[in-house]
């Protein structure tokens, strides 16, 4: 092993790391430019592993944005804490299959201890089941697969066996505000995402429950913890009830929302979530692990394995120890656990509810600040997210485009009731109030210099 090359490479990642406070939050064109130089031809021979890496410093880290960074607001993007970090840092360096407890017992054990701590951290039932997958996107995927198996043998129909093809069909109801994640999930699974049933949300995107259709046993109920926009979260504890005195599965988009459970200021925006049957959410989000890492969630564990199951192959030899390929799609894949045991191992469970509470209060401060300035703020700020208009949707999109390219922050645009927006998520362990107020100051004066057509 070329320990001089690893060597390089720390200084390499931390100096990147330092210089993020310097830097414009979205790449200069230059530096976007200059990738061009890493698209050459397969070369013919081999290169110097240090030339490698130099390139791919010197060329790549310009390029990214930082959103490692404290002052970037876009989507719904955690930074990645410092344990998490190094544990990634460290996980690479044991490149470890974490499949099968043959494969790696410390993966094994570390799934099986972040499972407990999740589901402690949450108030979710001790006895369900976790799987580490690569997103909210295939968490939903592994979740609705596990009702999809549920609800068609309860109807004498096996899914894995028999495939689609006859199977009784699924009433499938969402929200009106159902995330674009959920719908591509259905489709995959073969339930389609015009097929569904949508059910009328009130002003902050909650589903209203006095709209729902007739739910019965061959019902899938989706709902929402965090609206992406809104931040507003469905009435799970109604709706939870109307669903099983019905004998439906109810399934929980909580991609960030979910982790609220956790902050005992928060928590009751979280109510009835816990009587679901399945959740899907990140840990690259509101945990603040490194990219790629989402949780799914089942109240059955036996629900989860048969969805998950796979052809018995005699090389495949389990044990007695839990076998993580049977909670996942995939069977090989990387130690995700790993990031996730040392973030909640650093936190703790005062810290973990402190990083939520406080990316919360921040978000206020956003809205209060920009509200002050005499911008409207379009909806209740409950949790993370903040939505704020400058005005008409050209006046506003013009205020967005500035502040990306001023670059002391970056927030993205959305559309929100048919009223263009400044979308703000506040997702990072690392923003403090001297961010905001930068951010904040920023944002103001390019929304002046743009109502005022003056270069700000």
């Amino acid at each position: 092993m070329d320990h001089d090359l690893l060597r390089t490479t720390v200084d390499y990642a931390i100096r990147y790391l330092d210089s993020l406070d310097e830097r414009s939050v979205a790449p200069a064109p230059e530096a976007v430019a200059r990738l061009v130089e890493l698209d050459v031809p397969l070369p013919d021979a081999p290169a110097e592993t240090a030339d490698v890496i130099k390139l791919l410093d010197e060329i790549g880290s310009p390029a990214t944005v930082t959103t490692a960074g404290s002052r970037y607001f876009g989507f719904v993007i955690g930074g990645a804490l410092p344990a998490t970090l190094a544990a990634n840092w460290l996980a690479g360096a044991w490149d470890q299959n974490a499949g099968m407890f043959v494969m790696s017992p410390i993966a094994t054990a570390l799934e099986t201890i972040a499972q407990k701590w999740i589901l402690d951290a949450l108030s979710f039932p001790p006895e369900a089941a976790v799987g580490f997958v690569t997103g909210a996107t295939m968490a939903n995927f592994t979740g609705l697969a596990a009702a999809r198996h549920a609800l068609l043998q309860q109807q004498g129909w096996d899914v894995g066996a028999d495939g689609l093809f006859g199977a009784p069909p699924i009433k499938v109801v969402v929200g009106d505000e159902v995330h674009v994640s959920l719908l591509k999930a259905l489709s995959l699974l073969g339930f389609g995402h015009s097929r569904v049933i949508r059910v009328p949300a009130d002003e902050q995107g909650r589903m209203r429950p006095d709209q729902l259709p007739p739910l019965d046993s061959s019902t899938l109920l989706c709902i929402q913890a965090g609206n992406v926009n809104t931040g507003a979260f469905d009435p799970a504890d109604i709706l939870c009830e109307r669903a099983h005195e019905a004998g439906a599965w109810v399934h929980v988009d909580g991609a960030f929302g979910l982790w609220l459970a956790a902050d005992p200021a928060r928590a009751h925006l979280t109510a009835g979530l816990a009587n679901a049957d399945s959740w899907a959410t990140d840990a690259h989000k509101w945990l603040n692990v490194p990219y790629d890492c989402g949780l799914v969630i089942c109240r059955n564990p036996q629900d989860l394995r048969a969805a998950m199951s796979y052809t018995s192959a005699s090389y495949l030899v389990t044990s007695e120890q839990r076998e993580n390929l049977q909670y996942t799609p995939e069977m090989s894949r990387r130690a995700r656990a790993v990031e996730i045991w040392a973030a909640l191992r650093s936190l703790g469970r005062s810290g973990l509810s402190d990083m939520l509470e406080r990316t919360c209060v921040l978000a206020e401060r956003f809205a209060n600040g920009l509200q002050a300035a005499g911008y409207e703020i379009l909806n209740d700020v409950v949790a993370n997210q903040v939505l704020v208009s400058f005005g008409d949707a050209e006046t506003t999109k013009q205020v967005i485009a500035g502040v990306q390219q001023d670059g002391t922050c970056w927030c993205g645009g959305t559309v929100w009731h048919e009223q263009t927006a400044m979308r703000i998520s506040v997702s990072s362990w690392a923003t403090t109030e001297a961010d905001v107020d930068l951010s904040l100051s920023a944002i103001i004066r390019v929304a002046q210099a743009v109502q005022n057509q003056v270069p700000s």
